[in-house]
């Protein structure tokens, strides 16, 4: 099944391009199932490309997805024109106050790791969500810098600054294959990462009901669930295109900033050369897991969520 999307939101065309099944609203109208409802708290500057990485690996899904995007309330995005934002993002104030439930609830990562939580200008509201999600999102998944912030705020662990960026694509260990979020994974996972900070297991030990489920010997944990919280925490980016790294990698030459090729991404570690992706296979396999699983266990009426 499709997801549904406005035909004039840009990942409508890019996903139909692709082979991605995508429908319009008149389409799902004629539908007579309860499409899974899923949002996107995008964090990112780059809104349209994170919109598209993210409807990608949800819309690859057997299920019919209704996507709605939001952001925070008062917080003005520099990089996406104001019109795009005004046609298909929602304040998170006017879902707050609609009573919305959400089947499932994304919330990406931010550049904003050097800042302390606290320090973040949008944090107050940002805690509201995480507290809004208990009563009204199913399942959360929280991405990056919006994982590390989740699970902050709801069992206290910090993020640990780096000396050095962690970027280019790691190995990593599957260490729970009989976890419903890893059918179908390789015990081996290659997996992108872009961070200036981490997430210690020794801070992860230090509460019960936080299950590591994917870590490197490099990198450190990358995925883990908080039952009591319906919640995932991944720290690094399944999601990225093929040329994501390389991007950051440009940007940061290009402005004279110190930043290492990225590791085991070019052939050869040579940025001359295209690079390969390793990681689209368990990226569609994690999200597609993840939806199966809420389509699982989610209540068909959805004033039942968070009940």
């Amino acid at each position: 099944m499709p997801i549904k999307l406005p035909s004039d939101l840009p990942a409508y065309d890019v996903l139909s391009k692709e082979g991605v099944m995508v429908m319009a609203d008149d389409q799902a109208a004629r539908q007579d199932i309860r499409p899974i409802k899923i949002a996107l708290l995008n964090l990112m500057p780059k809104k349209i490309q994170t919109e598209n990485q993210f409807a990608r690996l949800i819309g690859a899904t057997p299920l019919q997805i209704e996507f709605t995007l939001i952001r925070m309330s008062e917080h003005q995005t520099k990089n996406t024109a104001a019109e795009h934002m005004e046609s298909f993002y929602r304040p998170f104030e006017e879902v707050k106050a609609s009573g919305e439930k959400f089947d499932g609830l994304i919330i990406t990562g931010a550049p904003i790791e050097h800042l302390e939580f606290q320090d973040v200008t949008y944090w107050q509201e940002l805690c509201e969500v995480f507290d809004w999600t208990q009563g009204h999102v199913h399942s959360t998944f929280g991405v990056c810098w919006g994982g590390m912030a989740m699970i902050n705020y709801f069992h206290g662990v910090p993020k640990h600054l780096l000396d050095a960026k962690s970027f280019g694509c790691f190995r990593h260990r599957n260490l729970a294959p009989a976890s419903p979020y890893l059918r179908g994974f390789s015990d081996d996972v290659l997996v992108p990462v872009s961070r200036w900070t981490e997430i210690h297991q020794d801070d992860l030990d230090k509460h019960d009901g936080l299950k590591t489920l994917i870590s490197s010997d490099k990198s450190g944990p990358c995925l883990v669930e908080d039952a009591a919280h319906r919640a995932l925490y991944v720290f690094n980016h399944f999601e990225y295109d093929d040329n994501t790294l390389k991007e950051e990698y440009d940007r940061d030459v290009e402005a004279g900033k110190p930043i290492n090729v990225p590791e085991n991404y070019y052939p050869d570690d040579d940025p001359s050369k295209k690079p390969l992706n390793r990681w689209r296979s368990h990226a569609h396999l994690l999200y597609g897991n993840w939806i199966n699983e809420i389509y699982q266990t989610t209540p068909y009426e959805l004033e039942k969520i968070g009940l």
